[in-house]
């Protein structure tokens, strides 16, 4: 009885550890504002453009997105929206006939695909927002995969918005220099930071804050977590994965005292 209430107290702890997407990012109410602000702009006012959003590991970029798509998922219902993992991808010009696929058009090959995505996108018809995960998978011999793309929302009559997620800084700088010629055409950018000690505390402190009960891990644990992870990387995933597997520790340590407690009644 004892070791079922504590598993279920450790239970709890582990599943609002992990790197799930939550109602609020903390930390990052300046970005996710600016996601918001973007995609009304460009998607609800039917004007085409691009934003490129970059930063390492864990700090934030596709959870913000991710809960912005979510909280404004009534307001975009009216346009297409494709997401697509650059990862997944097995070459930078697989891009093409996937985006096809998901917008309905006939199976083409090579460049017959680029042809009819521009038609498809310069034609009449709803706006559609491109969500790139892992855009550097696109780099390519003369980056024509991602010049492609983000010239897109410059044609005549484009209805495409597109943002690009990505872990470096100057993946725009470094790849397309060509579209910084036309300031017009600039992907517009926008940088996560690694998060701080303190925005790392208060994210363990809110997510563990879910659990009812006595805390399992003391603050001075969080804040030293905090610390070590902000002065490495500043990833909120390796904060709540190195709290997730000491919890685990923990768990295991009861378990085995548990199971070594004499029962009552001194019955063998």
């Amino acid at each position: 009885r004892l070791f079922r209430q504590e598993g279920t107290c450790y239970q709890q702890v582990k599943q609002v550890l992990h790197a799930a997407v939550p109602d609020r990012l903390q930390g990052r109410e300046r970005e996710t504002g600016i996601l918001r602000q973007f995609l009304r702009e460009h998607v609800l006012g039917r004007r085409p453009g691009s934003l490129y959003v970059s930063g390492a590991p864990g700090t934030g970029k596709t959870a913000c997105l991710s809960r912005v798509l979510l909280d404004c998922k009534d307001e975009l219902a009216r346009s297409k929206t494709v997401v697509l993992n650059c990862m997944a991808l097995g070459s930078p010009h697989s891009i093409f006939p996937a985006l096809a696929q998901h917008l309905g058009l006939p199976v083409a090959t090579g460049r017959e695909h680029i042809l009819n995505l521009e038609k498809h996108l310069t034609a009449q018809g709803p706006m559609v927002l491109l969500v790139l995960d892992e855009l550097d998978q696109l780099e390519s011999k003369g980056q024509d995969v991602l010049y492609t793309l983000f010239e897109w929302p410059q044609l005549p009559s484009s209805r495409l918005v597109l943002v690009g997620l990505a872990n470096a800084l100057d993946l725009t700088d470094r790849s397309l220099a060509r579209l910084g010629v036309h300031t017009a055409g600039s992907p517009r950018l926008l940088h996560f930071p690694p998060y701080t000690k303190e925005q790392l505390t208060h994210i363990l402190q809110e997510r563990l804050g879910q659990v009812v009960g006595d805390p399992v891990l003391d603050s001075a644990a969080l804040q030293f977590c905090a610390r070590k992870v902000s002065a490495v990387s500043g990833d909120a995933r390796k904060a709540l994965d190195v709290c997730r597997r000491a919890v685990e520790v923990v768990e295991l340590e009861v378990r085995g005292q548990t199971l070594l407690k004499p029962l009552p009644g001194g019955e063998s």
